[in-house]
């Protein structure tokens, strides 16, 4: 739990079964008004407490719970089928409608895949031009709700997206390598309920939370995963939910592109700042005063058997969607991969890789034989200095040999 701690009763949020894609015409040009959807149609993934009404995405019927950001509130979110382009487009325009009745709201996002792999989602205004960070003829958007503990369902209808030749100010940034930034980090704990992508938490989870929504992986998904290591372990895990304190804080971005905060430099969590330096009063984009200045919130799976920690304490996290490098994605059905020092079962554990996390790869060696989910290999990778994976427990390419 969080020095200031947290409440241990959250109501576990049932996931919804509703799960929505769209297919979209697109417009021959830029002056063209967006068309609407050609279908919409049921996906079985990365959405949760969302229902379908006609062309509406509405928030679903699942209880409010508490998540790493500890702000009580119910949610949903549904990512749409991706739309494909004939030809690439460096910006696109997004068109929708909403409704937002008794203080709840809705967000529309945009990602492009790029370089084998998607860049984080930005925010879009229904209309207007969206610089994408390069040049994809493939596109996905996103719907997110929230709402009050009681009352309120807000709705996105009327979704379509075209690609643009307009000038825009780009809003999203890819950079050579991986950022890698020290941090606080804090035990999430709420075993039972429910992160921000829908994921009902369990005992010794394994997964973190972020303070942006930028960077959040589909329930099941790790399209956006960290490393995150001490002097002698370290972990690779999917980020599924968002927290702690902030919510709009993407502090691993360089600052032009930040979402909130841009001030501050780029690596710097608004939390630390607060706490440390008394920035923004020494509070959270909520008026919270921030007790602590943590800038990742870390699953008990994670925490307590991944990086063997005793308190709350420094870390080095890399955001690995945030540069080029070898990766592979851990392919398990439930738990976590071993992280060794040697390429055999018989090395020491030195770390852990949660279910669907992408995991860093240097280069592979041989070693023991192994039978896993991508057949019986003695290829091992090498993830970090001194630390091993089997291959046949990762979904991933050939690599020079080490």
């Amino acid at each position: 739990m969080r020095i200031t701690g947290r409440s241990t009763s959250a109501a576990c949020l049932a996931a919804a079964a509703a799960i929505l894609a769209a297919t979209f015409t697109l417009a021959p040009t830029s002056t063209a008004a967006p068309t609407s959807p050609v279908a919409v149609s049921a996906q079985p993934a990365n959405s949760s407490n969302v229902q379908l009404d006609g062309n509406r995405i509405v928030l679903g019927d699942a209880a409010a719970s508490i998540g790493a950001a500890e702000l009580r509130q119910r949610s949903g979110l549904a990512e749409l089928k991706p739309v494909r382009f004939g030809t690439p487009t460096s910006a696109v325009v997004v068109g929708y409608t909403t409704g937002t009745p008794d203080g709840s709201t809705a967000e529309v996002d945009v990602r492009a895949w790029l370089n084998d792999r998607w860049s984080e989602w930005t925010a879009v205004r229904s209309g207007t031009p969206t610089a994408l960070p390069g040049a994809s003829d493939q596109v996905q958007v996103r719907v997110i709700l929230l709402a009050p503990p009681t009352g309120a369902k807000p709705w996105v209808g009327d979704v379509t997206v075209q690609p643009t030749d307009k000038a825009v100010a780009p809003r999203m940034s890819l950079q050579a390598a991986p950022v890698t930034s020290h941090v606080f980090a804090t035990r999430e704990g709420l075993v039972g309920g429910t992160t921000a992508n829908g994921h009902v938490i369990v005992s010794r989870d394994h997964f973190v939370a972020l303070p942006s929504r930028r960077g959040l992986s589909g329930n099941g998904s790790g399209t956006y995963s960290v490393k995150v290591c001490t002097a002698s372990r370290c972990a690779f895990e999917p980020v599924w939910d968002v927290g702690p304190w902030n919510t709009k804080d993407d502090y691993w971005n360089p600052s032009s592109t930040r979402e909130m905060w841009q001030d501050l430099p780029q690596g710097k969590p608004e939390a630390q700042a607060a706490y440390q330096n008394g920035y923004n009063g020494g509070k959270d984009q909520f008026g919270r005063t921030v007790a602590n200045p943590a800038g990742i919130d870390l699953a008990d799976g994670v925490f307590w058997d991944a990086l063997k920690l005793a308190d709350n304490g420094w870390v080095d996290v890399t955001y690995l969607w945030t540069g080029d490098g070898g990766r592979g994605t851990v392919s398990i059905s439930s738990g976590y991969l071993n992280v060794r020092n040697a390429p055999n079962s018989s090395g020491a554990v030195v770390g852990m890789a949660g279910k669907s996390a992408q995991v860093t790869v240097e280069c592979q060696t041989t070693g023991e034989s192994v039978t896993g989910s991508q057949g019986t290999s003695n290829v091992w990778l090498r993830v970090n200095a001194g630390m091993y994976v089997a291959k046949a427990w990762v979904n991933a390419a050939s690599f020079g040999a080490c």
